[in-house]
């Protein structure tokens, strides 16, 4: 489970800083763990290069056990390999029942009626990914489908992922659209209260600034101090403490671009790393913000490497259909988040850059310019969300 997190983080920072590169300024937020996930469905489906070229981008090469069948296994499924089923268990662990909190992902494959599908890989993406691919009618019905799909993703989001697909978006010779959304709502283990929150401003690069509701509270929370980049670095729980939110906040003469640059998964470790971050009296002011971002990621996985699966001359998805020419159309992907003063709505380091030592007794945590915030399982120490508030 260590390795599946592991590629969590490599495949987060990756997508982070493609993103960051595109749109450099914006706002970014996306959930690593619901695209690796729905990518995985593919992978389940792809063969030869088009399955090396998914592994490597995944970050799935490095995890030598990954693909060896389950021991004393003899289903039909047991041969996909063991990071398939692995993914079963990281869900159920972190999607447990919780009245606090809600996690909810909705994953589907839509593929064209025109295609065979393999019953095999049917059965196997319901039982490993408790989702099966829906054949539709592209050519035919494209606006049915269009809607279809969209109610769906709603009903699956608890109504904040609307209209994913907007007029006229679905090619009616799409051949395989892949469908990613994904809604969370959790709890503040400390919540802040509606009167403390002000209105403050937030400054923007550049030496502009808005005005936002800037939230407020005082209390005890994990939190450490990075010399190099300078930035303070805050945890704040959710209920059950199951999940949390890191941010990490540039202070000093420290902008955000200079920890976006050193930004690798050796240094989020470090400046992450529980045993690093001592509790203390935390003096926490936050904005309130919502984002709701969609992303068409077909170019952003090309340049990552993953490049012949959206090509129909060398797309090898035989796991999926025997019928040649069958290959990606679209990768969708939409999140959503809100953080309020309830809470959140949304869709092996050495610390030597760590400072504790004379700190004051309170410390200040102001976040009133540009941040970087995840959202992960602290058990299995999983990103379920990154993103980045360059302008609330």
């Amino acid at each position: 489970m260590d390795s599946l997190s592991t590629a969590n983080t490599e495949f987060c920072l990756d997508v982070f800083k493609e993103l960051n590169s595109n749109n450099t300024g914006e706002n970014i937020f996306f959930s690593p763990l619901s695209l690796l996930y729905a990518l995985s469905m593919i992978l389940l489906g792809a063969r030869g290069n088009s399955a090396g070229q998914m592994e490597k981008v995944l970050h799935f090469n490095h995890i030598a056990e990954a693909f060896k069948p389950e021991p004393n296994d003899s289903s039909q499924c047991s041969e996909t390999g063991r990071i398939h089923s692995e993914f079963g268990v990281l869900f159920s662990q972190i999607n447990q029942p919780d009245s606090n909190n809600t996690l909810s992902i909705a994953t589907r494959l839509y593929g064209t009626k025109a295609e065979a599908f393999q019953e095999t890989y049917l059965n196997c993406s319901e039982k490993l990914y408790k989702a099966r691919l829906q054949a539709v009618d592209f050519a035919q019905s494209t606006e049915e489908t269009r809607k279809a799909i969209n109610a769906w993703v709603e009903s699956k989001t608890n109504g904040k992922v609307t209209n994913l697909f907007t007029k006229g978006t679905i090619d009616p010779a799409s051949i395989l659209i892949l469908v990613n959304a994904i809604y969370f709502k959790g709890q503040w283990e400390h919540q802040f209260q509606k009167r403390e929150t002000v209105k403050r401003p937030f400054h923007l690069p550049g030496g502009k600034s808005v005005i936002v509701e800037m939230m407020y509270q005082i209390g005890t929370f994990k939190f450490a101090f990075i010399k190099e980049p300078e930035m303070r670095v805050l945890e704040l729980p959710y209920v059950n403490s199951r999940l949390s939110m890191i941010i990490l906040l540039p202070t000093g003469a420290t902008n955000l671009e200079e920890i976006e640059k050193q930004l690798n998964l050796k240094t989020f470790h470090q400046w992450t790393h529980a045993s690093d971050m001592m509790e203390r009296e935390v003096e926490v002011h936050i904005p309130r913000f919502k984002l709701e971002i969609k992303y068409e990621l077909n170019s952003l996985l090309k340049s990552l490497g993953m490049k012949d699966i959206f090509n129909q001359m060398k797309a090898n998805l035989s796991g999926i259909s025997p019928v040649k020419g069958l290959f990606l159309s679209k990768v969708i992907h939409k999140s959503y988040v809100d953080v309020n003063e309830e809470g959140t709505e949304a869709a092996a380091a050495n610390g030597l850059n760590v400072v504790v030592k004379r700190l004051p007794l309170r410390v200040q945590f102001m976040a009133n310019h540009p941040f970087l915030f995840f959202i992960r399982h602290i058990h299995t120490n999983t990103i379920l969300f990154c993103g980045k508030l360059a302008s609330p």
